[in-house]
């Protein structure tokens, strides 16, 4: 076995020494304490492998360093020392983490067999953890729900395209999960190991998203008060995923393409290249091509970015795969709220599944939640339903006062919103209506600016 790094704590001088003596043959380092206190201050997470504690000490007992060493490493094997070993102190050091038990006195062979013990259980955590780490890419395939034949196609595609390391683009719609497939990209692919790294383009100011892309060095510009590496530089060795690609400036896009041919880049300010080896996965939901036409996006950062393209299609597209969406978001909801929702209706399923679903994914899993909240039966009924999407041929009963008032104000709170723009401002003035009463029915509603406008 390899040398690990042993923390011995015990107030009596002469038994920590031999300790010490006994596991430094065996050629691990070791570090005693004598006071517990010092011990528990000095102990950081990642440094040791495996902590030795008496129990009985003055200042604080080995039950309460045992504790607090946990809450800082919940995972680090403790053998806890006594001389008077009871039933209930065992349960007691067991419950709160304890890896083994040892009772003086004990000789050196007995503490070796312990330690071995300890220290062979914990490489095996730590092999399982790593077998886990090497599986994430088949659960995150588990991930991306839906047993249509358009995407099954789409995903023996990822599949392949994860192996070899070269620039993907992905395209479709807002909500459709193309983040989903850029991480299963990550997990299946030689770089699982290293970071994943994603940045939403779009929601970040020109001015600071080339500083947040490559770095700047101190003093580069007004605020630039400190170095700063960028996401380039976190993700080096893993993946690097800009959603919303089209977003880009044209500045951006210079340096982007000049770090794509030749895997260097200049931090803002900075006159010496980094070099970083980071896959590139972007991601849009505009047209690239319509964009080059238009001279807003550069023809050879297109080409760099697109050498394999994936297209997730639309809900609207794979209506199979919404009653399997639905299933996984109630069982989501219901496991975080204690709830037992069982699922739609029989009307309402087939209203979902009729539905266009604009917004996607996020949005069937936005109304999901929405439904879930107000329903007060073990299923989402179509009463439920209608109040969050527009159903077509709805057989509600037009003599339902409450169904009827939330239909029409839902119906024109949509029509107010989109024909302002989103600008909730100017629909309260179009409207004659106070802001805050337009957004509180918003909120009533479950109605989302980004899923109207």
């Amino acid at each position: 076995m390899p040398a690990k790094k042993i923390m011995v704590i015990d107030n009596e001088e002469g038994l920590c020494r031999m300790m010490a003596a006994v596991l430094m043959d065996e050629g691990h380092a070791v570090r005693t304490f004598n006071d517990p206190l010092e011990a528990v201050e000095l102990f950081r997470p990642g440094i040791w492998d495996l902590v030795i504690s008496d129990i009985k000490m003055p200042g604080i007992d080995g039950l309460e360093v045992l504790q607090r060493i946990k809450a800082i490493e919940a995972d680090i094997p403790v053998i806890m020392i006594t001389a008077f070993a009871t039933v209930e102190m065992s349960i007691q050091a067991l419950r709160r983490g304890a890896y083994d038990m040892l009772t003086k006195p004990f000789e050196p062979d007995e503490l070796l067999y312990r330690v071995r013990n300890a220290l062979s259980h914990n490489q095996l955590k730590s092999e399982n953890e790593k077998l886990r780490n090497e599986l994430a890419g088949k659960f995150n395939f588990d991930n991306i729900i839906g047993a249509s034949t358009i995407l099954q196609q789409l995903l023996d595609k990822v599949e392949k395209v994860a192996v070899r390391d070269t620039s993907a683009l992905i395209t479709g719609e807002s909500g459709t999960g193309k983040e989903l497939i850029a991480q299963a990209i990550h997990y299946n692919s030689p770089r699982k190991d290293k970071t994943f790294v994603a940045i939403n383009c779009g929601a970040i100011p020109d001015s600071v998203l080339e500083s947040e892309l490559f770095g700047h060095k101190k003093g580069a510009f007004t605020g630039a008060d400190n170095d700063k590496e960028g996401l380039l530089k976190a993700a080096d060795g893993g993946t690097l995923f800009l959603d919303e690609i089209g977003n880009l400036p044209l500045t951006v896009q210079k340096t982007l393409l000049r770090f794509l041919q030749e895997q260097e880049f200049h931090r803002v300010g900075d006159t010496t290249p980094t070099r970083v080896d980071v896959r590139l996965i972007s991601a849009t939901n505009s047209d690239l091509e319509k964009e080059v036409e238009n001279g807003t996006f550069r023809e050879d950062l297109f080409y760099r970015l697109n050498v394999i393209n994936l297209h997730l299609p639309p809900l609207r597209q794979r209506r199979q795969d919404i009653s399997l969406l639905a299933a996984h978001f109630i069982g989501e909801q219901n496991k975080k709220f204690k709830t037992a929702i069982k699922g739609f209706s029989a009307e309402a399923q087939q209203a979902a599944s009729e539905y266009a679903w604009p917004g996607n994914i996020r949005q069937l899993k936005n109304v999901i939640e929405a439904c879930m909240t107000v329903e007060i039966e073990d299923q989402i009924s179509l009463a439920t339903l209608s109040q969050f999407i527009e159903i077509e041929g709805n057989t509600l009963d037009d003599d339902d006062y409450n169904h009827a008032l939330a239909r029409f104000e839902i119906d024109y709170l949509r029509q107010l919103i989109s024909s302002v723009d989103g600008n909730v401002e100017e629909a309260a003035k179009k409207a004659n209506m106070n802001m805050a009463t337009i957004y509180r029915k918003m909120k009533k509603y479950r109605l989302r600016k980004q899923d109207i406008v």
